[in-house]
């Protein structure tokens, strides 16, 4: 009879198995600098393998870094690598892994939740992540809107280099805006360089990438990164500006930036993945149409220890409810919580007092960092009111969350 196949902690020598899995999971190619740039952020003590008779056949991992939440920065899981070889799917060794992963991070106790980016979104609600957040993507006609708000007077200036020589700045501007962006992950040195490495593997056939920093009068106040894709036409040059980021401190920046990026000579388009849901850029513009925007989901949220989630983030109003909530893999998260707080924080404990709110562990990871509603799953019969007692103001937030990455 043939052995179980084995779920496993990572090994060095399991890495090579690895990225030849991720390779045909997510079918790319990963030539050596793919390689040694994705090894670079691996952390084998949180990665674990299927092990089918010393065959790599599954794999998933964390990183640790922290999330901005509404009001706070939490740890948080950054799960990623999830894959199965196309010749072992259907034996359960997602599910195998997947919850062998949520008892580790729960067990450790660091971490309140864990978050990722989902490659087919019906897999991961099975797993208790709930979609947090939604991106705008745009496709942008730029010859074709103008910003409708006059360039700032004093204007700012405008420096351009290889974003690796301006590292100083992008970092000083993110991590100055990082604590009130929900959904903002942690970059020390090491990520850094993992979202600034620009390998020729992932240029399609752009430019290398490029930087543009914001000076106001007391330093950096805003960046982008963007490259290049050329290409020309019947009716003469066409080509499209790739951007990867548009960090900005304050409205004048974020117009100037925009600004420039609209107006790159021989260009016809312009593409962003990344926007936030209420990107200002929609509101500046006299023809918004052009901007082609489409919704798209982003970050997926898990809440491994519910109390210490609930507890962490702060609210947009004053709340006293009590949750009743299932949890069918961390079973230690179901029952019944009294969550009391409000914008300044809040605190969440067992109780045997009667629900005020029915839900799921899924339906606090939607929740979670203000971006779905909770009047929406209320709506939608996902989640019931049982009482009077409706926290759903509470849970949104100020700003609505975005990701300026996918890592």
């Amino acid at each position: 009879m043939r052995e179980e196949i084995q779920i496993r902690p990572t090994t060095q020598g399991d890495v090579p198995g690895i990225l030849e899995l991720l390779g045909t999971v997510f079918h790319e190619d990963y030539p050596e600098e793919v390689r040694d740039w994705e090894t670079g952020v691996l952390e084998l003590d949180r990665s674990l393998v299927a092990d089918d008779a010393g065959q790599v056949v599954g794999h998933i991992d964390a990183y640790t870094r922290d999330l901005t939440v509404p009001g706070a920065v939490v740890p948080a899981a950054h799960v990623s690598g999830v894959g199965v070889v196309p010749t072992h799917r259907r034996r359960g060794l997602l599910n195998r892994m997947m919850r062998r992963q949520l008892t580790e991070i729960a067990d450790a106790g660091r971490e309140p939740i864990a978050v990722l980016w989902a490659s087919e979104t019906s897999i991961y609600p099975r797993y208790g992540y709930g979609p947090a957040s939604s991106r705008l993507a745009f496709t942008i006609m730029n010859r074709e809107v103008r910003l409708t708000v006059p360039p700032a007077e004093p204007a700012g200036r405008l420096r351009m280099a290889e974003p690796t020589g301006l590292l100083a700045d992008l970092t000083k501007v993110y991590e100055q805006l990082r604590p009130d962006r929900p959904g903002w992950s942690s970059r020390d040195d090491r990520w850094w360089r993992y979202v600034l490495t620009d390998l020729e593997a992932h240029r399609d056939g752009a430019t290398k990438r490029y930087a543009v920093v914001h000076d106001g009068p007391d330093g950096p106040t805003g960046y982008a990164l963007w490259r290049v894709k050329n290409g020309w036409n019947g009716h003469g040059p066409d080509c499209e500006v790739q951007v990867r980021e548009v960090v900005a401190t304050d409205p004048e920046t974020y117009q100037a930036l925009w600004r420039f990026l609209l107006s790159i000579d021989l260009c016809r388009s312009v593409t962003f993945r990344l926007g936030a849901v209420d990107e200002p850029l929609r509101y500046l513009v006299d023809e918004p149409r052009r901007l082609g925007p489409a919704v798209l989901d982003a970050l997926w949220v898990r809440l491994v220890n519910v109390p210490a989630a609930l507890a962490a983030r702060r609210y947009a109003a004053p709340v006293d409810v009590v949750l009743e909530v299932t949890d069918p893999i961390l079973e230690r998260n179901t029952g019944r919580w009294r969550l009391t707080g409000g914008p300044d924080g809040a605190v969440c404990v067992p109780t045997t007092d009667p629900a005020d709110v029915t839900c799921s562990v899924t339906d606090l990871g939607a929740v979670h960092l203000g971006g779905t509603p909770l009047s929406a799953l209320v709506a939608s019969g996902r989640v019931r009111l049982l009482t009077g007692n409706d926290p759903t103001v509470a849970f949104g937030w100020h700003r609505r969350p975005s990701s300026t990455e996918v890592f």
